[in-house]
């Protein structure tokens, strides 16, 4: 659904994007990672035909965002990091606005927006005023108004930003929803744990790069580290001392009741510390893996290509 070859941006004396490659495939709902200054939000902005890049090509379902770019921006649904709204219109009044900018008018625009607002749960604000609205409820107008035309292709800039606990739970089964109707949704995020509940793809980015790209549980799979939780009876001096020699192991947290490391490789690697540490004279009652997760993963591929 969206291709990207070779994908150069420069600011002045700063090269935002250096060579990236990014595919998206149709009907994914795309995990987009890395740290702030990465270079996301740059790709994003020259994905959805509004920042001309300096290098390379960038295609949405086969269309090339430079040579035609109103194309684009009728096939995608753009939400940016930070957006405004207009303080003397209604939740409803604001819908309306932007249907007629894609020349949608009459029932069918009010169709949309009804349909639209029980989408995102704002069903019983459409006659509030947009800026009396928490920032929660902001975010979901917003994402509300990026699908007023019926775009097959999102693209979200950091959805959850700002959003408290309950806000963010809101927008996640929002964002499921939409992507059982198969609309294709690429995701900018830093709230890594957040997005291995319902992305099925990821790519991650560092310096303009793409370091790592595909399904997300290969990622995880791939990182080959284990978070491991060890219990022993009596002293831990004997278990500490075997983990801090031990080259693959590194202590994450240390409480009176157990330890916590993350230890590189796979079974074997587990099974030889876990011999040293009986041999040692360390009394071992618990010794198990935890589940990897998505910031494990970015974690470990981050501090591999630095």
């Amino acid at each position: 659904m969206i291709r990207i070859k070779g994908l150069i941006k420069k600011f002045r004396h700063v090269t935002a994007l250096r060579d990236l490659d990014m595919t998206v495939p149709a009907g994914t709902i795309y995990a987009f990672v890395g740290q702030n200054g990465a270079g996301k939000t740059t790709t994003l902005r020259i994905s959805a035909a509004l920042l001309p890049p300096d290098g390379g090509t960038v295609e949405v379902a086969g269309c090339d965002a430079v040579k035609r770019p109103r194309a684009v921006r009728e096939i995608i649904g753009y939400m940016p990091d930070f957006f405004g709204v207009y303080d003397d219109l209604r939740v409803g009044e604001y819908l309306l606005f932007y249907a007629a900018a894609y020349g949608i008018r009459g029932p069918e625009a009010a169709r949309r927006r009804d349909n639209l607002l029980e989408l995102v749960g704002l069903g019983e604000k459409r006659e509030d005023f947009v800026d009396t609205l928490s920032r929660g409820m902001q975010q979901r107008l917003c994402l509300a108004r990026a699908l007023v035309h019926d775009p097959p292709v999102l693209l979200l800039d950091e959805p959850a930003s700002g959003l408290d606990p309950l806000a963010r739970v809101e927008m996640r089964k929002i964002l499921q929803e939409l992507g059982r109707t198969g609309k294709t949704i690429v995701i900018s995020s830093h709230i890594l744990p957040e997005l291995a509940d319902f992305c099925n793809y990821v790519g991650m980015i560092t310096g303009g790069r793409m370091v790592y790209e595909g399904p997300i549980t290969q990622m995880i799979a791939a990182a080959q580290v284990q978070q491991i939780v060890l219990r022993v009876a009596g002293k831990k001096v004997p278990a500490r001392k075997v983990i801090e020699a031990w080259p693959n192991a590194e202590v994450v947290k240390l409480t009176d009741e157990q330890i916590e490391l993350r230890l590189a490789g796979g079974e074997a690697e587990a099974a030889a510390l876990l011999k040293e540490l009986v041999q040692a004279g360390a009394a071992v009652t618990h010794f198990a893996r935890t589940e990897q997760t998505l910031e494990d993963a970015f974690v470990q591929i981050a501090s591999e290509v630095k």
